[in-house]
């Protein structure tokens, strides 16, 4: 079998950095969504998240049976959908990185509707060490004016 070049091996590692980020995009999206519901309503229904993602209540109960499997909420049928510990951790963690990109964006002198929709994506990306660097940058920006 024949080797792959350091360079091949490498792209390969770059592409599965982007499938593991994918594969966390749900989850983190979905606990995010919960919470922030949460606080506005007291509590959490499919239909809420239905409406939130503008998808069907069969893609919420996929999803919600997701978050259940890997322990991040727990949900009964025809109940409301609770965040466990882990998922309460992992939407604070959503947050705080969505807030960095978006206050990055902003510290570009993005515009606010861009910036939105274009941290929603980014949050999910972006290495702790670049996320580092956002906030770092958007505070310097924040602090000279």
């Amino acid at each position: 079998m024949p080797s792959r070049s350091p360079s091949r091996r490498q792209a390969d590692n770059e592409h599965l950095r982007t499938r593991r980020d994918h594969a966390s995009e749900l989850a983190e999206d979905y606990v995010e969504a919960i919470a922030e519901i949460v606080e506005r309503t007291g509590f959490c229904r499919v239909t809420d998240l239905a409406e939130r993602f503008a998808v069907s209540h069969v893609s919420v109960n996929r999803a919600i049976a997701r978050l259940k499997r890997d322990g991040f909420v727990e949900a009964h049928p025809y109940g409301p959908v609770h965040l466990t510990a882990s998922g309460s951790r992992l939407a604070l963690h959503s947050r705080d990185r969505h807030r960095i990109v978006l206050e990055f964006l902003r510290a570009l002198g993005v515009s606010e509707k861009t910036a939105a929709l274009d941290a929603e994506g980014l949050e999910h990306h972006v290495s702790s060490e670049t996320l580092r660097k956002m906030k770092a940058f958007a505070v310097d920006r924040a602090t000279e004016g």
